[in-house]
């Protein structure tokens, strides 16, 4: 009987500690988009244009996308993203993209992505399964620097735009055919109640767990239409 009572106090404490890593390692991959949002919209020659930003649905930032490969390549990676709801933005969902390549491949390249969709649509879909970039939603090289009216015409033109930021030397990079989906096992991870990516990304109720705070206050700091 003692045996057993002490297997399970070390089950449940394996168990705790093992929650206890996966809500850090969840809080460092928030803090790495919010992270990467800075750099990007730092970038005087490469930021989203301010009337781009006010214009968008939702943005999604994904840090660290490798690709490797020679022949046959992939690319993976997770990050976060966040639609707006009334005058602000929404408790940010966790997502992951995933594509597999054939071809010329050259290299290996962890590249950081910002995704700027907008449209409702786009982001409804997605919180209901998945998308598939360039085939569900058109996606294209979104327009860089502080001028309105080359953002203004290019919204009419694609449902996302992405941005981007190498951190290594890569032939034939796209996000053309990746799956862009819902991160479910993280998001319960980090809410507590059973809440869906539906209820995260447009509705306001709920608080914001610390896990996924740094990434909220990156967007708000940066967002022109709450200067």
């Amino acid at each position: 009987m003692l045996v057993l009572f002490t297997l399970t106090c070390l089950l449940t404490v394996s168990i705790h500690i093992a929650a206890a890593q996966d809500l850090g390692r969840l809080g460092n991959r928030a803090a790495e988009a919010a992270y990467v949002l800075d750099e990007i919209m730092g970038m005087p020659e490469g930021t989203i244009p301010d009337s781009l930003f006010k214009d968008s649905r939702c943005i999604a930032v994904i840090p660290g996308v490798v690709k490797v490969g020679l022949i046959v390549g992939g690319q993976h990676g997770r990050g976060l993203l966040s639609c707006r709801a009334g005058d602000g933005w929404s408790r940010p969902s966790f997502i992951s993209i995933a594509a597999g390549s054939f071809g010329l491949q050259i290299g290996a390249q962890a590249t950081d992505f910002v995704l700027v969709l907008v449209n409702d649509v786009t982001a409804r879909m997605l919180a209901s399964r998945y998308i598939v970039l360039g085939g569900d939603a058109s996606i294209s090289a979104g327009p860089v620097g502080r001028t309105a009216e080359v953002a203004a015409d290019a919204t009419l033109a694609s449902e996302i735009y992405s941005y981007s930021r190498s951190r290594g030397l890569f032939v034939g990079l796209s996000l053309e055919g990746v799956s862009l989906r819902v991160d479910e096992e993280a998001n319960k991870s980090v809410y507590d109640d059973a809440v869906d990516a539906d209820g995260l990304l447009f509705e306001l109720d709920g608080s914001v767990p610390p896990e996924v705070a740094p990434f909220l206050r990156a967007l708000q700091r940066h967002d022109p239409a709450g200067k």
